[in-house]
């Protein structure tokens, strides 16, 4: 039988994933001669030399049997001239030739079984050793600084192998072959425990007397893969109200990490779908139900009905628990306000030394810091809100390719940035509120490590409408510095093209419902039902809810009686009844003094339709919330409340034309008040919004022949409010369709932006 020569070269997420320790096992099973090996594009190439069947086995098997965190896009092959040349197949040492695009490295990975039994294992090399990890777990995206994935060009080139380590990276039946990870106790990274000073404390099981001061109340911060973690008890008040106030985050709820599944479900409903997602590679944060007699501190997640639960996803997190009883404990991202987490120990001692008890470092290099991710389960239906550790920078595979490379920036909160490369959208990690500086120049790093990652040729750069957002200035900084194209795209048809192109959709009416986005000529828009087609930049605005004034701009979105102010007083006099509440002014009856006055002359009061200040008056309205101290706090708690609830007053929609009116469900609130729980109007409240935002969608549907209905925008993550719309819609016999793939708020946006701009 003659023998054939083949070159293959395979792109996707092939690097850091076992790839070329499985190339290497099926070519010496089919017989195979030749070599694998990484490529500076973040792809693999393999030469191969053999027959001709045992060659077509070969790439039968390299798709079928690929390992488990493998992706391949595309496997191209040519044939080679001249003769054999190779005695047998190897692993050759990577190249720097960088020749295709659009390859990635993967996400971090959460500890696999394998490893965690070796962890427990007394007779294993790595018995008790927390950076344990293998070809199928550990860290990936935090430390490659360049390419291809090679140990030299991760965090890890400060620890050389030694010869047992050595002895397992080049043997190709262990599971640690080309494990560019591999460490153990004699030559990996080391923890230790030091004060608040950073002054080392005497310990020989620094992680565990960790998780025992942790037990009894003490604040520590925790260095993992991404960052640096703030984290205490979960049981005791003391330490939660002093983490609070040192913090800066009155109300603001806190993750929490069990010790295991069962654990969680000691004080948290955990469905089927939620179980997976919580025991999946990527270990995310999901956003559980807390049950109904919810064991840990009230000040974890004050005044809401859910809690943020992870499980351990590395060696140390485990470990954490081994001699402590406590089913969870609060694990919070250590971050200054609005700035990035904090990645390295001197930045770590700098700032967080007056914060915390203690400090658990180890001397693993961060390369890309790295959120944790945030995942909430709608019917059955995964909601992300958002995409960081364990997801990013692995792609978003689309129907279609887009017209040019292209990076957008995304908005001015919850940011991320996102690259599109042919069919592939790279979303990078949770960047956070660009409004400074450090944050600013986090999201040019990660945006430039993105586009070096994936090996791209950026040809347009895409913000928001907004003229004074800094990710706009940014925008127009990279575009006259690199000679690209700008686009600036509408914000909340950004979020419907995103939703379009996340379902691969021609033609869709959008809902779009947030807090804030800049109009067309400027407006404050926020609850929008938008006509968007595939191939046409410009869309239409079928309806949206009423205008309402925004007394004080910002100043209303902090305290939201200043936005029941405004709408009730169209219909009810106010002035007793914002005297009696006062207190919830900063400045008492003072600033209601020039509320009223600035009523009565509304000239040049901000006007918004914005769906996210109509559920915050109405939080203000029933007591629930006065004050906003973090992001969505007022609706937040207005949607735990109302899901306890039932819709009392089972109010018809009053639609005029195109408008949804929002002054007399306001006003339907300020009279049942007294009559009905906060529980049950709040329930109403969104039945109200969510029955009418539906009966406009149909409506703009049935009259221009559209078959499908999305919902997007940060409120499409209320389960109240998407419930409700998706019956409605289902109900006629329309499509209904919500994110899955992205977050549907601003963390999403930048997804949307690429989408504008290159397929519509």
């Amino acid at each position: 039988m003659s023998s054939v020569r083949l070159g293959v070269k395979v792109t996707g997420i092939v690097q850091g994933v076992g790839f070329r320790p499985f190339v290497y096992r099926i070519a010496v099973q089919n017989g195979l001669k030749g070599y694998v090996r990484n490529r500076g594009d973040a792809g693999v190439e393999i030469i191969l030399e053999g027959n001709e069947p045992s060659i077509r086995k070969f790439l039968v098997e390299l798709e079928t049997k690929k390992p488990p965190l493998a992706r391949i896009h595309q496997i191209l092959t040519s044939n080679l001239e001249g003769r054999n040349r190779y005695r047998r197949f190897t692993v050759e040492k990577s190249s720097k030739v960088a020749e295709l695009s659009g390859s990635v490295i993967p996400p971090d990975i959460a500890i696999c079984n394998d490893c965690l039994r070796e962890l427990r294992n007394p007779e294993d090399l790595r018995f008790e050793y927390f950076f344990i990890t293998c070809t199928n777990c550990g860290p990936r995206f935090t430390i490659i600084e360049k390419l291809p994935y090679d140990r030299n060009n991760t965090t890890m080139r400060d620890f050389p192998m030694c010869g047992r380590c050595l002895q397992e990276y080049q043997d190709p039946l262990n599971r640690r072959f080309r494990a560019e990870t591999i460490a153990c106790p004699e030559c990996g990274p080391k923890a230790w425990l030091t004060d608040s000073k950073g002054a080392p404390t005497r310990s020989e099981d620094p992680i565990r007397e960790a998780g025992k001061l942790l037990s009894e109340g003490n604040i520590l911060a925790i260095k993992g893969y991404g960052g640096f973690h703030v984290a205490t008890s979960a049981i005791k008040d003391q330490p939660l109200s002093r983490l609070r106030n040192v913090k800066h985050r009155k109300q603001k709820p806190f993750a929490l990490m069990a010790r295991s599944l069962k654990d969680a479900r000691t004080f948290a409903e955990v469905n089927e779908i939620e179980s997976g997602i919580l025991t999946s590679y990527s270990c995310p944060i999901v956003l559980l139900d807390k049950k109904q007699d919810f064991c840990l501190s009230s000040l974890v997640a004050p005044n809401l009905h859910n809690v943020g639960v992870m499980l351990p996803y590395t060696g140390l997190h485990h470990m954490l628990f081994d001699e402590i009883s406590d089913a969870a404990l609060v694990m919070t991202s250590a971050n200054p306000p609005n700035q990035p987490i904090i990645k390295d120990n001197q930045e770590a001692l700098e700032i967080l030394g007056s914060t915390v008890d203690y400090f658990l470092f180890h001397n693993r290099r961060i390369a890309n810091r790295c959120d944790d991710s945030v995942v909430r389960v709608h019917e059955e239906k995964q909601a992300i809100i958002r995409r960081s550790r364990g997801y990013a920078p692995a792609p978003i595979m689309l129907k279609e390719k887009g017209k040019q490379c292209t990076l957008a920036l995304g908005g001015e909160l919850n940011n991320t940035s996102c690259l599109l490369n042919d069919n592939k959208a790279f979303l990078s990690q949770h960047i956070g509120d660009v409004e400074n500086m450090e944050t600013k120049s986090f999201l040019e790093t990660a945006s430039s490590h993105l586009i070096r990652l994936t090996n791209s040729k950026v040809e347009t750069v895409v913000c928001d409408l907004h003229p004074k957002f800094t990710t706009t200035s940014l925008a127009k900084e990279l575009a006259e510095a690199n000679k690209w194209q700008l686009v600036q795209v509408q914000h909340h048809f950004a979020h419907v093209a995103g939703l379009m192109m996340e379902h691969g959709i021609e033609e869709m009416l959008g809902i779009c419902c947030d807090g804030y986005g800049y109009g067309l000529r400027g407006e404050a828009w926020g609850g929008e039902v938008l006509l968007c087609r595939s191939g046409s930049t410009e869309f239409e605005r079928l309806a949206h809810l009423q205008e309402q004034p925004l007394i004080g701009g910002d100043a209303a979105t902090r305290y939201p009686l200043r936005l029941a102010a405004g709408i009730l007083n169209k219909t009810v006099p106010i002035e007793d009844w914002l005297s009696q509440n006062k207190e919830y002014f900063p400045h008492g009856k003072t600033e209601i003094e020039v509320l009223l006055q600035q009523l009565k002359n509304p000239k040049g009061l901000i006007q918004t339709t914005s769906c996210g200040r109509v559920l915050d008056a109405a939080a203000a309205l029933l007591g629930i919330c006065y004050e906003r101290t973090y992001e969505g706090e007022p609706s937040m708690k207005l949607e735990s409340a109302g899901i306890k609830g039932k819709d009392v007053l089972r109010l018809h929609p009053i639609i005029d034309h195109d408008t949804l009116h929002t002054t007399e469900l306001l006003q339907e609130l300020f009279e049942a008040r007294k009559k009905y729980s906060a529980e049950d109007l709040s329930n109403s409240v969104h039945a109200y919004l969510a029955k009418g935002l539906a009966s406009l969608a149909l409506q703009g549907a049935e009259e221009n022949g559209v078959s499908t209905i999305g919902f997007t925008g940060g409120v499409a993550y209320n389960k109240i409010i998407v419930t409700i719309i998706r019956r409605i819609v289902e109900a006629s016999g329309v499509r209904f369709v919500v994110h899955e793939l992205v977050p549907p708020g601003d963390g999403g946006l930048s997804f949307g932006q690429v989408a504008a701009s290159a397929f519509f």
